[in-house]
């Protein structure tokens, strides 16, 4: 079976799912999850998850031809909007810095390996929502939900851009994850209230299907 290193936070176990040993039994996925990770912290080594050494390593020991990173949730649903709240920073500029702090990284990456970057899941938690550790955690953000997902819309579109620029391949899934009221589709919603990650049903439907061509290629 030939390996595939997945990096990113913690909505990257879905692709532990047994869906995609199903749909792809010539590949292994080696997932790497670390926990409230950043695409903003990669730049710094001191950060509490310390997910930049994990991935370095994880890089470093792979014999894996193919690498999947998905980050950028916990920046675009909470990290970009504290940053701002309390540095007296613009949004925008604290979103500069994560995309530039990504894109340095997934520059790391694809210079050694065949790199696939998928999009930032949309937000899933409601305004004024006080349940579950994660909603409480980012409750300080006032950021309504459908600013938080218009922030991870644009984060997405331009990472998006960065990717084709450098031949990096790239899975957008918004187009098919926004509803009509411009927020995340309710179909995708975890069926338990408490938890923040799509349903993984769903989400690896998803994944699947735009994943397919892109492995087999």
């Amino acid at each position: 079976m030939r390996e595939i290193l997945v990096l990113g936070d913690s909505h990257t176990p879905i692709f532990s799912h047994p869906s995609f040993e199903k749909y792809f039994p010539e590949f292994c996925f080696n997932v790497i999850t670390v926990i409230g990770a950043t695409a903003s912290g990669l730049e710094n080594p001191n950060t509490k998850t310390q997910a930049y050494p994990i991935f370095k390593e994880a890089l470093e020991q792979s014999t894996a031809e193919k690498v999947i990173v998905m980050l950028g949730e916990v920046d675009t649903g909470f990290v970009i909007w504290y940053r701002a709240q309390k540095y007296q920073e613009s949004v925008s500029a604290m979103a500069d810095r994560a995309l530039n702090s990504y894109s340095t990284f997934l520059l790391e990456v694809a210079a050694r390996f065949n790199l696939i970057c998928i999009s930032t899941p949309l937000p899933t938690i409601q305004d004024d929502n006080d349940w579950g550790d994660v909603a409480n955690a980012r409750r300080e953000v006032t950021a309504t939900q459908l600013a938080r997902t218009a922030l991870t819309k644009e984060f997405n579109q331009k990472i998006q851009i960065f990717c084709k620029q450098h031949n990096i391949a790239y899975i957008m899934l918004d187009d098919v994850s926004v509803g009509k009221d411009g927020l995340i589709k309710k179909e995708l919603l975890n069926p338990n209230p408490n938890d923040h990650h799509y349903d993984p049903d769903a989400y690896s439907a998803l994944l699947i299907e735009k994943l397919s061509s892109v492995l087999h290629a």
